[in-house]
């Protein structure tokens, strides 16, 4: 016999198998499936997580899955290896977000908004921010225009240089004059 032959063989035997777990819950089937997909699971299992523990409880879980799920098999649909290895994958990556949701900290200052800003505080930034609004009005356009594209969009001088085909050091002397207009109209000194 080939081992393509008794490939083929084998797969139908395995179908077979369980087909008789799903249908009349044979320990004895079971055991055949077990012993002969259990190492490989755990291999795959092995490659996955990198930690023996873990590989043998995924390789657990996914023969009881197999074992609860049997009458949900079609050899019509695919072989007994696709369907006991897509279990046993989507296993392994249920398992992988359920540690990533564990490891989530809701504490961890990366993740604690900032504290609301007391209301005067507040008040003065929105008033702060309506006299530079009110300034910049008062802007020749070409430099409002540069202040936009170097603050606000945060495109550096050079970018800005290139792309109005300007030389860079009117691009700097024309920012530096408009800091100066803003500085005048806000009433700060230079």
């Amino acid at each position: 016999m080939e081992d393509g032959d008794r490939s083929e063989t084998e797969e139908g035997d395995m179908a077979r198998l369980l087909a008789a777990v799903g249908r009349d819950a044979s320990m004895e089937a079971f055991e055949v499936v077990f012993r002969n997909y259990a190492p490989r699971i755990r291999s795959y299992m092995m490659r996955l997580v990198r930690d023996p523990q873990m590989a043998e409880e995924l390789m657990q879980e996914t023969m009881m899955t197999v074992w609860r799920k049997a009458a949900l098999f079609d050899a019509e649909k695919g072989n007994v290896s696709a369907w006991i290895f897509t279990i046993a994958r989507n296993l392994r990556t249920d398992s992988f977000r359920r540690t990533r949701r564990a490891d989530f900290d809701p504490n961890d200052p990366a993740f604690v908004p900032d504290p609301e800003q007391p209301a005067d505080a507040a008040f003065e930034a929105r008033e702060a921010e309506a006299r530079l609004h009110e300034a910049m009005k008062g802007l020749p356009a070409e430099q409002r225009d540069l202040l936009h594209l170097a603050f606000f969009e945060e495109v550096s001088h050079s970018e800005i240089a290139s792309r109005l085909a300007l030389p860079l050091g009117t691009v700097k002397s024309r920012i530096r004059l408009a800091f100066g207009k803003l500085r005048s109209a806000l009433g700060e000194r230079p």
